[in-house]
Order: C-alpha cells, then structure tokens, then sequence
C-alpha cells in the first residue's frame, strides 16, 4: 500500500511571519531603524568601536577582538556610520534568539522554544541595555546560547560535525569576551556530571571541540600572552577588587545583579501562570536536561559567590552575568512543559512582545527624555552641524583629527570616513598622545584638527595638549542641541585647525 506524503505548505510571507521566530527577528530590525533615525550621535561603545575598527589588530587593550573585527568588515560594506554599528549590532541579538530557540527546539515545542528565546528580551541586560550601548556582551551571549544549542543536540545524537560546531563556538565566545571561559567551565563540569551527557560527550570525534576551538583562538593566544597585563588590568579595576570589605559589599552587589536580571520576568511569569508556576512534582521534558540545568545554575552561583569570598570581587555588572544565566528560562520551561499548553500562555507570550516593543518606544524616545530633562547626552549633540561647521571653518576632511574624548572622537570618524581619529584622554598622557598624533601628521605632510566639547573637557585638557606648542589659535563652535526643551545652552565645541604647510602644522614637536 503506498501511503502519499503530507503536503509540503508553500513558502510564503504569510508563512514566515506565522514562524515566532520571526517576530523577535522584526523587532530586531525595527531598532536598527529606530536608531538610525533617533540620533547622528554615538553612545561610549558604540564611538569605541567606531575608533578600534579603523585597523585591524590581534587585540584591542582590555577586549578581545572579533567583535571590532566584524565591526570593521560591516564598515567596509556600509561605511563607519550609525547605520554599520546598528547593523551588526541587532544582527548579533537576532543571532542571539535564534541560536536560544534552537536550543529549545531540542527539549520542547513550537511554543516553548520561542519562549525560551523570547524571555531574555525580559533580562535588562539583553532586553535593554544591549540596545542602549553594548557590544562584546551581546556576541559572548549569542556564543553562550550557540553552546547550549549544540550540547543538548550532542548528549541526544553524537556526531564529529556537532563537535566541531561547539569548538568553533567556544573559540569565537573566547574571542568575544574572556569571561566566557567561565561559561565554557561550568557547563562541562555540570555536563560530564550527568551519565547520559557525560556519554555523548566523550563519544568518538570528541576531539574536534580542542581543535576547532583551539585553531580559532591561537593567533589572538599569542598576541594574549605578552600583552596580559594590558588585557586584564581594565576588567579588574571595573570588578572593585576590594578584600578588606569584599563580604559585605560584594554579597550585596550579586543579590542585586541576580534579582535585577530575573525579577521583570519572574514577575511576568507569575502573573500569568500563577499557582502552575511553583506547583510540584515537576514532570520536566528531559531528565537528563534538568540534571544539567540544575547543576548548571548551582555551579554558576558559586563561582560567582567565590569571586567574592576568595577573590574580593565587590562590583557586578547585568551583563557580566547575563552570559553566564541567559539559559534560565529554558531551564524553568523544560521543568514545566506543560505550561505550553496553559489556558494563559497566549497572554505570556503577549506580556513578553509589550514589553519588547515598550523597549522599542524607550530607545527611539531616548535623545527626547534626557533634552526635555534639561540635561542633554551623546545623542542630544548636533554632530552633522558640526561637521559642516568645522568644514566651513576650513578642515579638509583627510586630515587627523585628535579628540579629548572617544565619543567626540568617534561622532566625527563618522562625519569624516577617510580621516584618521584618535581620542587623547585625561586618563593617558595628553601631551605624549598628542605630540605623537601630530608628529605623525607632519612626517605625512598633512595638517591636524585638535578638538573638544565642553560637557566633556577635562581641566587642563587644552594646556596639556598645547604643551611645547606656541599658543594656539583656538576657535569655538556653539551649535543648539538636538530634541532639547527651549532655554538649554548650546553645544559648546573648541578647535584648534592646522592646514599642511602652515607653521603651526610644521612645528616640532618634543
């Protein structure tokens, strides 16, 4: 008897946006536009790539560099612009859902695996602060949900080709943020834990994890190991080393990144389902999953609680965590599968799109709540003006242009592609970073454009800068901000421009 085969439904646009998935791929997309659109202006690590992605290098001081390299091939494509940034950005969160719904794909249905991707739009970290300014968080994050997706795949079927995908993941989570190694640890203790995991993990093509990932990190090991210092020193000061009141301190500011991070959903998640939330026995999709889970969480939580008895640790950041725990609500949903037939779970999946297009209104309306405050940030600055103010006053467009500050400095890289930016800092030697900047600009017979913002400007910023120089002829710019309430001051922006040729541009310098 022949049995015919079910019919194959056509693809169609009707049938991808039918897909969940698709929905947390067109908010993604509706916040490159947003951000397009809000703002000119770059926030601190958006203008930190913009600077880093103007080379390429092995490492770029306290991060590791595939998210500036990707940043710099989005570049080459789009240009360095808002536009590169946000690109590569959301496509970095989109990649986030889906590798989090593959995931859950392995232990649960339709519904469930949505609602394991779709939640972390509830952790502030993901949900909001990677749309206001994040960047090697939201790669090592997508990297976290590619593990788990791969590991739940590898103890149910072992193939040589699944190992080789988790090594090349491990290798790009270790390029993206070191603290993924944490990631990496606690997952194979909790994993080989467990028989039936322990099984399929040192199945026959094991090895492949060790070479993939090792080939994938050794060149930026390498450049790792004479530049360690330089690596870690910014992540440890960040981290409020502080052992003399470490317990206090450092309990109280992990109880509070936790319950920062989980309470938006929690509270949404009790809201809908109520009492089926806690009800108990557990009847978990997979056993051995829930193993992992569990053993996961409590291998997590103590490894963060050691950071502060052991190492001092009295400072956490969300998305320091957000890596390490993004995986909970697959837990808790694989704990209770049932709750994808509950007479409420629409309503949860509507809580969680609310609230994702509540973010959504929060990032376009930015720029407009800090100006009607009165106290106007990045995006508030009126960058395309001053690029075609400061043109007018004479600037070439190729020239160097040095910065007392990264955001400035990284705005205008954006006004100004083919000229090389650089930002000498108060926190470096303003002197030694500019003399040099300008040495440079003379041996290439090129003039330099020396500038600053006044919300930004450090004390002594100009004297530093100035320091073996004659005294400048310093110009200003004052230009309204963007999206501001009547009566704010103006942007307020000094330079210094030297045409090649000029004295000025020709003067040694110490």
């Amino acid at each position: 008897m022949n049995v015919s085969a079910a019919p194959r439904t056509p693809l169609s646009f009707r049938s991808l946006m039918a897909h969940p998935l698709a929905w947390l791929l067109a908010i993604a997309l509706a916040h490159v536009v947003v951000r397009v659109a809000v703002s000119p202006a770059l926030k601190w690590d958006e203008a930190e790539q913009m600077l880093w992605s103007q080379e390429l290098a092995l490492g770029y001081g306290a991060q590791p560099p595939l998210y500036t390299w990707l940043q710099w091939l989005t570049n080459q494509v789009f240009g360095p612009s808002v536009l590169a940034l946000s690109l590569l950005k959301h496509m970095l969160l989109a990649l986030t859902y889906t590798l989090m719904w593959l995931a859950g794909r392995e232990l649960l249905g339709q519904r469930g695996a949505w609602w394991a991707s779709a939640s972390m739009l509830l952790f502030p970290a993901l949900g909001w602060d990677s749309v206001r300014d994040q960047t090697h968080s939201i790669l090592v994050t997508a990297m976290a949900c590619g593990a788990w997706w791969l590991l739940l795949r590898i103890v149910k079927r072992p193939r040589p080709v699944d190992f080789a995908l988790l090594g090349l993941v491990c290798g790009v989570g270790l390029l993206a943020k070191y603290s993924f190694a944490l990631v990496i640890g606690v997952m194979l203790v909790a994993a080989l834990s467990v028989p039936q995991a322990r099984g399929a993990l040192l199945a026959r093509g094991w090895w492949w994890v060790l070479i993939v990932g090792g080939l994938v990190v050794l060149p930026h090991a390498v450049w790792l190991a004479s530049h360690l210092q330089e690596a870690t020193a910014g992540t440890l000061a960040k981290m409020e080393i502080q052992p003399e009141r470490a317990l206090g301190k450092g309990l109280l500011a992990l109880l509070g990144n936790l319950t920062g991070m989980l309470a938006l959903w929690v509270l949404v998640a009790l809201a809908v389902f109520r009492s089926a939330w806690w009800r108990w026995p557990l009847a978990p999709a997979a056993p051995w999953a829930q193993q992992i889970f569990v053993r996961y969480v409590l291998l997590a939580l103590l490894a963060l609680l050691g950071m502060v008895l052991a190492a001092g640790v009295t400072h956490f950041k969300g998305r320091w965590v957000l890596p390490l725990l993004c995986m909970v609500p697959l837990a808790v949903f694989t704990a209770r599968p049932e709750l994808q037939h509950h007479p409420r779970a629409g309503r949860y999946s509507a809580a969680v799109v609310c609230i994702a297009l509540l973010f959504l209104l929060a990032a376009g309306l930015r720029p407009w709540i800090t100006g009607l405050r009165g106290h106007p940030d990045e995006l508030n600055h009126p960058v395309v003006e001053l690029g075609h103010a400061l043109r007018q006053a004479g600037y070439d467009g190729v020239s160097p242009i040095i910065a007392a500050d990264h955001m400035l400095a990284g705005a205008l890289l954006t006004r100004f592609p083919r000229a090389p930016v650089n930002a000498c800092m108060s926190g470096k030697d303003v002197a030694t970073c500019v003399a040099s900047h300008l040495a440079r600009a003379r041996t290439a017979g090129q003039g330099w454009l020396l500038i600053s913002r006044e919300d930004r400007l450090e004390p002594g910023w100009w004297a530093s800068a100035s320091t073996g120089r004659p005294a400048l002829a310093m110009q200003s710019i004052r230009l309204p901000f963007h999206k501001v309430r009547p009566g704010v001051p103006p942007a307020h922006y000094q330079f210094v421009w030297q045409p090649a040729g000029t004295a000025g541009a020709s003067t040694r310098d110490p």
